[in-house]
Formats: C-alpha cells, sequence, structure tokens
C-alpha cells in the first residue's frame, strides 16, 4: 500500500493560528485595503465628483490636513491627557476595588455566592443608564467622570478575578494542605501566584473597555476630552476632526494595549500569552 502522505496545513487551516510575521502581513493588509477603498471613495477634484460627499466622509488627505488646526487651535493634547486622567484613576479604583474581593469570592465561595447576583446585575446594566445616577450622587464636575468608570467597571474587574482564582486547579490547593498550608497561606502563596497572570490579562482587556466609556461622561459638562472634542465637532459640522479623533483614540487605545502587553511578558515570563 502506497504510504500516507501528510499535506502541509493552509493558512486558512479550521482554527489554525498563522505565523507571527503572516499574522502581522494580514492585519496590515486588511488596513491598507480599507485606507484604498477610503481614497477612492473620496477621491475627485469636487464635491460633485466624489462617490461620498465631503460633508459626510472627508478623504484621507483632509483628514490629515485638518491635524494642526485640531492640535493647537483645540487643545488636543490637553484633551488626551484629560481623558486618560479619568480613565487611570476611575478605572485604578475599580481595580483596588474589584480585585482583592474578586480574590476573597474566589477563595471561599460563600463570598461569591453572596456577591453573585450583584454582579451580574453590573455587568448587565447598560451603561448609559449610569450617567444620570452618577450626575445624581456626584454633580456634574470631575467625580462625576472618574466615578462613572469606577462604577461601570468594577463589576467586571470582579467578575474576572472571580474567574480567574475559581480556575486555579484544585491539585495545587490539595498539594498545599497535604504539606500543612493554612487557608491564609493558600490564598496568599497558591491561589493568588497562580491567578494574578490571568487577573492582570483580564485588566488589561478592561481598560480598553474603560477608555470606551469615558466618551460617554466626557459629554456631560467636560472642558477638555476627547469625547468632549467629539461633541464640539459634531455640532460644528468638523467632519475631519470627527474622523480623526476616531483614530487617535484607536491608536492612543492601541499603544496603551502593547505597553501593557509588554509588562506583561516581563511580569510573567512563565505564561504564554497571545499577542
Amino acid at each position: 500500500m502506497p504510504a500516507e502522505t501528510k499535506s502541509k496545513p493552509s493558512v486558512l487551516t479550521l482554527r489554525l493560528s498563522p505565523p507571527p510575521l503572516t499574522g502581522r502581513l494580514l492585519g496590515a493588509g486588511a488596513m491598507g485595503a480599507i485606507v484604498l477603498l477610503w481614497w477612492l471613495a473620496t477621491s475627485g477634484l469636487g464635491s460633485e465628483d466624489r462617490f461620498i460627499s465631503p460633508v459626510i466622509l472627508p478623504s484621507p488627505a483632509e483628514v490629515m490636513k485638518s491635524f494642526p488646526t485640531l492640535l493647537h487651535e483645540r487643545a488636543l493634547m490637553q484633551s488626551i491627557a484629560a481623558t486618560l486622567k479619568r480613565v487611570l484613576i476611575g478605572f485604578g479604583l475599580a481595580a483596588i476595588v474589584g480585585v482583592p474581593l474578586g480574590i476573597v469570592a474566589g477563595s471561599w465561595r460563600v463570598v461569591e455566592a453572596a456577591g453573585a447576583p450583584l454582579a451580574l446585575f453590573g455587568r448587565n446594566l447598560p451603561v448609559a443608564a449610569l450617567i444620570p445616577l452618577t450626575i445624581l450622587w456626584f454633580g456634574i464636575d470631575e467625580t462625576q467622570k472618574v466615578m462613572f468608570i469606577f462604577i461601570a467597571c468594577v463589576p467586571f474587574v470582579y467578575s474576572d478575578a472571580v474567574g480567574a482564582v475559581v480556575n486555579v486547579p484544585d491539585r495545587y490547593v490539595e498539594t498545599a494542605q497535604t504539606l500543612g498550608a493554612s487557608p491564609f497561606q493558600i490564598v496568599r502563596k497558591v491561589l493568588v501566584a497562580l491567578a494574578l497572570p490571568d487577573i492582570y490579562n483580564s485588566l488589561r482587556h478592561l481598560f480598553g473597555l474603560a477608555f470606551g466609556y469615558i466618551m460617554l461622561a466626557e459629554l456631560i459638562n467636560a472642558q477638555h476630552g476627547l469625547g468632549y472634542l467629539l461633541m464640539t465637532s459634531q455640532r460644528r459640522g468638523l467632519s475631519e476632526h470627527i474622523i480623526l479623533i476616531l483614530l487617535i483614540i484607536g491608536l492612543l487605545a492601541y499603544g496603551i494595549d502593547r505597553l501593557l502587553f509588554w509588562f506583561q511578558r516581563g511580569l510573567f515570563p512563565h505564561r504564554v500569552v497571545e499577542d
């Protein structure tokens, strides 16, 4: 009988991740295709020559040319700093509160049972509904924006921390018990130590969620912030600034995620993390 020949897996093999370089090239190609379609849809000397009106979708060149105005006349850097400050403080508070509570609940399941209804309610509450509530509780100044991020994110931080602790295999706990470790030693030296990489990875992804939420909070009585710039650009009909701000938000979010990923690889070199 002829020997069976093994076929080389193709790039489109089901659930097979492409090599890192191939993945990056595919991503760059997809982004390039989008920019090309954008340029084709907005090319033309005048408005009547374009497939899409410049009022609805300005060309890439028009968007880039508007950057100096956005930077100098509309205080872009000050708005970026204001947005990042609100997100860092609000999400930092959510991590300070949610992670310890999640570790306790994951370690003692009776605590998890008590907190499960509240966590479920918080995760499924429409985030926009928190705007009037936080205004009622904290006013319309900076405290409201920070607490909005905190209240919106803490249920997710708590739930992911619980899941990370619960997912620690029982064999590690049983081994520690066999060696005579106390419950608090098991929590500190086994559960927390093994769950920490997953907790960090969860916080890294949830930070992007918080970065999106702040856009809602900055629609209310904000003097600076990327959400404020978006709202004022829409009111003035500056479509090129709207697209440029969205691009800046995407680049900021990507840069922060890559920075956190770089720290993650250094902090937990033993844990393989998907890029």
